[in-house]
């Protein structure tokens, strides 16, 4: 289940979205949630899932590589399901004892599905298609301005940066660990939801202990190449704009564009 989880994980390819600046994938990746929220007709999600699948076929990942990431977070989308689907009133459809599901309810259990699945794939598409580095370049750049507020800009795109490089790599040292206990035993499949809770402690803690060590060897690597921040630093590879990225601005400013537009009608 957890080898599943595809954010964080960057696939190499040479396609139109790979090449297109960090910047422009940060910006497009802002949009795209805010839409996500905007939309809540029919016709405004079938004009973001035929943009959806463009970009998918422009970015060259395979569709089933993508899905992928939606196994881990089906018990959440069932459960934003269900409570949305019998807990919102409205005009009753259906009635089954004390359960009712209204017209309300359908289209938002629907409507909640829906987003949460488009906003993992989309972001999903992100991390996809751009490196850890350029993504660190990426958010750098976009906050500079922030410094001048005395924010600590080049530590926070840092931060981020390594949190979504360590998620495969703890993905992977959870498997490590799943297989570890179960080859002595361990069962995490049967047994009510007390049990498979309890049947977690021993991944968890060994997770944590792995996590804190490999924080610790990376700080000290950073502190042995006298890594000191952004002040002063240059970049072996300058990020700046090209045609396509400037093409890119303009065709999510339209994608924007339409969906206010839809939205209000």
């Amino acid at each position: 289940m957890f080898r599943e989880i595809t954010l964080g994980q960057y696939y190499p390819a040479d396609s139109i979205l790979h090449r297109l600046d960090p910047r422009v994938k940060l910006f497009g990746t802002l949009i795209y949630i805010i839409v996500l929220f905007v939309a809540s007709e029919p016709i405004s999600f079938g004009v973001i899932t035929a943009a959806l699948v463009a970009v998918i076929l422009i970015s060259k990942v395979p569709f089933s590589y993508m899905t992928k990431g939606l196994s881990g977070i089906v018990m959440l989308l069932v459960i934003a399901g269900i409570f949305n689907l019998f807990m919102t009133p409205g005009i009753p459809i259906f009635t089954w004892g004390p359960l009712t599901i209204t017209d309300i309810g359908l289209k938002n259990a629907a409507t909640m599905v829906i987003r949460m699945v488009y906003l993992i794939v989309g972001t999903s598409l992100m991390t996809l298609t751009t490196t850890p580095n350029q993504l660190t370049d990426g958010l750098e750049r976009s906050m500079r301005h922030m410094s001048k507020l005395g924010l600590p800009v080049h530590e926070i795109a840092m931060m981020m940066s390594i949190a979504l490089r360590f998620i495969p790599i703890l993905v992977e040292e959870t498997d490590k660990i799943m297989k570890a206990q179960m080859a002595r035993g361990a069962d995490f499949e049967s047994g009510g939801i007390i049990k498979r809770t309890k049947a977690m402690v021993p991944i968890l803690v060994p997770l944590f202990v792995s996590a804190f060590r490999r924080a610790s060897d990376l700080a000290m690597a950073m502190e042995a190449r006298c890594y000191h921040g952004g002040e002063g630093r240059t970049k072996m590879k300058p990020l700046t704009y090209t045609a396509l990225d400037r093409v890119a601005y303009l065709v999510i400013l339209v994608f924007l564009a339409v969906i206010i537009v839809l939205a209000l009608m």
